[in-house]
Formats: C-alpha cells, sequence, structure tokens
C-alpha cells in the first residue's frame, strides 16, 4: 500500500502535468532523476523548457504556502537537474523554473488552493572568473558551460 503522502503527490504532480498542457507545453517527462537530482515534471514548448517543482500539501504547515518550501538548497538542486538533462538531451531551448503548490483535501482530494509561479526564479549564477555564466542561454554544470 502506498503511503499517503505518495498519493498526494502523485496526484499533485498529474495536476501540474495537466495544468502545463493547458499552457500550451507538451510534458516530456515527469519524476526524472539523475542520480540524487529530480525534476518533478519537465514541460517544452516552441521556445522553452520548464523545470516545474510540485508542492502538494494536505495543509499549511505553520503558515507556509506548499511553494514556500522550495528554499535556496531546493533551488539549486533544480538548477543542478536541469542542467544535467539539458547537457544529456542536447536541448537549445531556453530554461525556466516553475513552481506549482497544491493544497488539497487530505480526505477527498479536492484541491482547496493551487498556485503556478511562472518562471519562479532565476539560478543562482556562479562567479569565478571568465567561465561564469552570462545569459540564460548558458549552463554551468561540473565546470562546463553547456549551451550556446
Amino acid at each position: 500500500i502506498m503511503a499517503e503522502h505518495n498519493i498526494i503527490g502523485q496526484i499533485g504532480e498529474e495536476l501540474a502535468a495537466n495544468i502545463m498542457r493547458e499552457k500550451g507545453f507538451r510534458v516530456v517527462d515527469m519524476n526524472w532523476k539523475f542520480g540524487h537530482l529530480e525534476m518533478d515534471v519537465i514541460a517544452v514548448s516552441k521556445k522553452e523548457i520548464a523545470f516545474v517543482e510540485v508542492k502538494t500539501r494536505t495543509s499549511f504547515f505553520g503558515r507556509k504556502r506548499p511553494e514556500e518550501f522550495v528554499d535556496e538548497l531546493k533551488r539549486r538542486r533544480m538548477a543542478a537537474a536541469a542542467n544535467a538533462y539539458i547537457k544529456f538531451n542536447k536541448i537549445e531551448l531556453v530554461p525556466r523554473f516553475d513552481i506549482i503548490g497544491i493544497t488539497m483535501d487530505p480526505n477527498t482530494y479536492e484541491v482547496k488552493e493551487l498556485t503556478h509561479l511562472e518562471d519562479a526564479f532565476v539560478p543562482p549564477r556562479r562567479k569565478n572568473g571568465k567561465s561564469s555564466f552570462s545569459g540564460q542561454g548558458k549552463w554551468k554544470h561540473r565546470g562546463r558551460v553547456i549551451g550556446k
């Protein structure tokens, strides 16, 4: 039997995938894993590739909304996962990072609140001389610049 939080998480990810489809994206991957990195939903449009973190909760923990749980460390991990995905799949689209926060009823799984933060953050830039990246088309992964 699957744990309650796994079921709620799965429902949230399916909802998030549907939201991306409604906004004109094609979902290319769900629960993509690379080593210790993972991405809930990866979707593409003509110009962009969206890396989507989905936070689904049944209540507000300490008055924090689900999307507020995506902290600096999580953003860095999302950026690292995106770097790997872009590199290994030779993606030429402009990356963006979305966060979808969903609060649902624990008994009925009815969605109480849904927040989609499009282009929620710009990944932290690494500054180390000439190799620091400039422009969204370039990404740094393990010391190598990926992209245009």
